[in-house]
């Protein structure tokens, strides 16, 4: 069974509570859930983690590039700025697939630039909760490494 990590970023455990005109109203809970049932679905050992803390992020990061592990990645705020994830991202051997639960190009200005964009393998945003799964499944339709 191939193993994936789920990370996420900052503020995502407030998922239900924090702006839910933009972020929804269902719950980080709902989220683990949801990604561990189509993670089954597709034959993955899904590991979800939530940090609000880059250190660990990068750490997190690190432990997916030395086994060679997938990633899909919400890096949330740190999307934007930060170099220290981004270069840990571009250390990773399996495929990256940056995700977003609203679409970043719609909003404020300061988050139209990703710095994880450019060393992931594809970005998929907009699409709630929906883009885990789809991005779930783009790494299902993947060949192995």
């Amino acid at each position: 069974m191939t193993r994936v990590f789920v990370l996420n970023g900052p503020n995502l455990s407030r998922l239900g509570s924090r702006e839910p005109d933009v972020y929804g109203r269902l719950t980080y809970a709902d989220l683990v859930a949801r990604c561990e049932a189509e993670g089954a679905r597709l034959g993955f050992e899904v590991d979800v983690r939530q940090t609000d803390d880059e250190a660990e992020l990068v750490h997190w990061l690190h432990e997916a590039a030395d086994s060679s592990v997938p990633v899909v990645l919400n890096p949330a705020a740190f999307t934007h700025y930060s170099y220290s994830v981004r270069d840990a991202c571009a250390q990773l051997t399996a495929p990256l697939i940056e995700v977003h639960l609203s679409n970043p190009a719609a909003r404020e200005e300061f988050r139209h630039t990703s710095v994880v964009a450019a060393v992931s393998t594809g970005t998929i945003a907009g699409f709630g909760m929906d883009s885990y799964v789809l991005a779930l499944q783009a790494l299902a339709l993947r060949p192995p490494a």
